[in-house]
């Protein structure tokens, strides 16, 4: 995850540049509507950079050093509603907090939005 924060926080400034020029150069209040609506753009942007890695080919910028891949656990095709569903799982898991320790608990060591999704990382071999 720290490795794809360097890609996600330069898709970041762009949006939040666009949203500043939107907005006349005033930086937007916080916990109005335009910085509800930026938040929700913010969210969106990293989902499409997730979810288009993960459906060209199971991994981001950040798990190929690690050699991690995403695949579906039933052997189907990685499905942009599948890869989604996770996203937006992993959003509530990060909020909570549990549902990536839940890995360490589980012996599959899935995560609830792997669980969720019916997806798994998994070590590729080199």
């Amino acid at each position: 995850m720290l490795y794809d924060s360097l890609p996600l926080a330069a898709l970041w400034i762009v949006v939040s540049a666009l949203a500043l020029l939107l907005h006349a150069g005033v930086p937007i209040p916080p916990w109005s509507l335009l910085f509800w609506l930026q938040v929700v753009a913010l969210w969106t942007i990293s989902g499409l950079y997730l979810v288009i890695s993960w459906q060209r080919g199971g991994q981001t910028l950040g798990m190929r050093p690690w050699r991690l891949r995403l695949l579906a656990s039933d052997g189907r095709p990685l499905t942009a509603g599948r890869l989604w569903r996770r996203y937006a799982l992993a959003t509530l898991s990060l909020a909570v907090g549990i549902g990536l320790l839940w890995s360490l608990i589980d012996r599959q060591r899935r995560t609830w939005h792997d669980i969720g999704s019916h997806t798994r990382v998994l070590r590729i071999s080199r």
